[in-house]
This record gives C-alpha cells, sequence and structure tokens, in this order.
C-alpha cells in the first residue's frame, strides 16, 4: 500500500530525479512553456510553484529575505540566469495571484511508446488565453439580488401584410 507516499519517484534514483526537475524547472522560467509527460508535469508542479511564492515581491520586503529566499530558489534550480528570471520577470506578473501559476495541458499520446503528453506553462505569460477575459471585479454580491435591473424594449408586432400585396 502506498500510505502517505505523496512523491511521484518517475521510475529513477533520487540525484537523477532531483536534476530532472531542476533542469525541467529552469526550461519552463526561460521558455514559459514546455512539452513532457503527464507524470513529469504533475512533479514539476509540485517542484516549481513553492519556488514561485518565494520570488514573489510580498515575501521579500526586506534584503534580508530577499537574499535568503534567492539562496533557497538557487540551491533547487542550480542556475544564476534561472533564478534572475524567476525574481525578476515572473515575480511581477504573478505579484498579485494567489496561487495557481502554472497550468496543465493534456495533449494526447505521445507516437513512439503511446505517453500520455502535456504542455504546462506559466499561467500569466499566456497572451492567447488573457487577453478575451476582462478583470473580474472583487465586489460581492448579496443573494437577494438587489442589483439594477436592466429593461428590455418591447418587441414591435408586424402587420399580417406582406412585402407582394399592396393594399
Amino acid at each position: 500500500m502506498r500510505h502517505g507516499k505523496k512523491v511521484n519517484h518517475l521510475g529513477r534514483k533520487a540525484a537523477h530525479r532531483k536534476a530532472m526537475l531542476a533542469n525541467m524547472a529552469c526550461s519552463l522560467i526561460e521558455h514559459k512553456r514546455i512539452n513532457t509527460t503527464v507524470a513529469k508535469a504533475k512533479a514539476l508542479k509540485q517542484f516549481v510553484e513553492p519556488l514561485i511564492t518565494k520570488s514573489k515581491a510580498e515575501n521579500n520586503v526586506s534584503a534580508d529575505k530577499g537574499t535568503h529566499n534567492r539562496r533557497i530558489a538557487f540551491k533547487y534550480l542550480r542556475d544564476k540566469y534561472a533564478v534572475a528570471e524567476l525574481f525578476s520577470a515572473v515575480s511581477e506578473k504573478v505579484g498579485d495571484r494567489p496561487g495557481g501559476y502554472t497550468r496543465i495541458i493534456k495533449l494526447g499520446n505521445r507516437l513512439g511508446d503511446n505517453a500520455d503528453m502535456a504542455m504546462i506553462e506559466l499561467v500569466d505569460f499566456n497572451e492567447i488565453y488573457n487577453a478575451d477575459k476582462p478583470k473580474k471585479k472583487t465586489t460581492r454580491r448579496s443573494r437577494r439580488g438587489g442589483g439594477a435591473k436592466t429593461e428590455v424594449p418591447p418587441v414591435p408586432v408586424a402587420d399580417n401584410k406582406t412585402d407582394d400585396s399592396e393594399e
């Protein structure tokens, strides 16, 4: 039984798995979306979302906290360019988002071995999904429906005359 075992080992030893997730996270931060298998995408989501949370501005208000969070991110990513990109461009975009920084889209099966493929992407960097959605209002509505009602104009009723008959 697998009670309490949350980590997906992905058929690899611990050092290989950590290196693979670090490389995939660096690629995701650099390219903003990558194609991989569904299992690796789910494991990468659990790996990279806490790092994005650490990069947000409200978590780095003092120099000490900012330096500490950069060092933690570098411990996991092992790439100073990815850490710089994470703490600059990515943290600006996700500053107001409370969580859920990545999206997994299933793509179907791979031709060679029929593996389930997926695309994992950073949510705020996709212009296609975010272009048509206006900003949500943050006001709350009551359940009684006391809002303003819009009046529907009456539809004009047509005569029994047709275009052919002229009377």
